[in-house]
């Protein structure tokens, strides 16, 4: 199955999410100008992945930002009814709002849908959705905004209008959510059966990072967050490591990688992306006292760069 092939992600039992401290997000406008042409009509911390058939492949386009500020080639003015889903956040109304404003005042149509998990089943919250042309989560806790809405009617909606060709965006914890296995940023240490909230990742061993189901939007991959400016290369080995049919994306900040209906990847941005695939390396046994790879793929791609998951190659900006 390529890089687009549908696939879902099943939790373990008993795995337990850990609040992490909410993160400022304040970027993302750039999807105002593309979601602009989109007319509306198994060890602890694993998530296993089970490929499903895709019956058609996605119109719509994905934009996922590391964080951090908003670059100023991202900021273009333009038209589009963009939902804002703020869930990510512990202050969720303010995040909200603030957004909508923001979004407005470049010319855009938005509006916020603040849900619950119960509430994410509404008929109401549906019909709603259905009018969007885009879509955005701010960041935060990338947990909180799982938990709203994994299995519910206002996600299958907006996967209804990513595949008529709406756009999908999303900043730091937004950002995430995008793919079918998430990282929450919980860890387990030697001896621990619940993961803990970590700032910082110092080893690459297995059974150590904390996986769960994401929001399904991006397949056979695996998305980390202002990863060149919070030394984030640790975590994203580890995890992709242990799990090697995923491509390991790691975001810096202020940076985006566009996800365009072809499947193609296109960095854009002040800082890069880092690619790490281990898809063709021979990775030591699971029951080996370490963790170690041969012939790893990493790549790191500035502004301009384009990537093609399902071949690995990679295209660097002609200067």
């Amino acid at each position: 199955m390529n890089a687009l092939g549908r696939m879902r992600a099943v939790p373990l039992s008993g795995v337990r999410r850990h609040s992490l401290a909410g993160l400022r997000e304040v970027a993302g406008v750039a999807l105002v100008t593309v979601g602009a042409a989109c007319a509306p009509t198994g060890s602890l911390g694993t998530a296993h992945l089970v490929a499903t058939p895709s019956l058609d492949a996605p119109k719509g386009t994905l934009l996922i930002i590391g964080g951090g500020s908003q670059p100023r080639e991202l900021v273009r003015p333009g038209k589009a009814r963009i939902a804002i889903l703020p869930m990510a956040t512990s202050d969720a109304v303010a995040t909200g709002a603030e957004k909508e404003a923001e979004l407005d005042s470049l010319g855009a149509d938005s509006f916020v849908v603040n849900v619950t998990r119960a509430q994410a089943d509404d008929d109401s919250v549906v019909r709603k959705l259905l009018t969007a042309s885009g879509i955005w989560f701010p960041g935060g806790d990338q947990s909180l905004l799982v938990a709203a809405l994994q299995g519910s009617a206002a996600l299958r909606a907006i996967h209804d209008r990513f595949r008529a060709g709406a756009v999908v965006g999303g900043t730091s914890a937004g950002a995430a959510v995008m793919s079918d296995s998430m990282i929450t940023g919980n860890q387990f240490w030697p001896g621990m059966t619940v993961a803990v909230d970590s700032p910082s990742f110092s080893r690459i061993t297995r059974r150590s990072i904390e996986i769960v189901p994401g929001l399904g939007f991006v397949h056979n991959a695996i998305v980390d967050q202002h990863f060149i400016r919070r030394q984030r290369e640790n975590r994203l080995f580890s995890v992709v490591l242990e799990r090697p049919s995923l491509i390991g994306v790691g975001i810096d900040e202020g940076t985006a990688l566009k996800v365009t209906p072809d499947g193609k990847w296109t960095v854009m941005g002040r800082s890069s992306v880092m690619i790490l695939d281990a898809r063709r390396s021979k990775v030591t046994q699971s029951q080996a006292a370490s963790l170690g790879a041969v012939d790893i793929r990493v790549s790191l791609l500035p502004s301009g760069s384009t990537y093609d998951p399902q071949t690995g190659e990679a295209t660097l900006p002609p200067r």
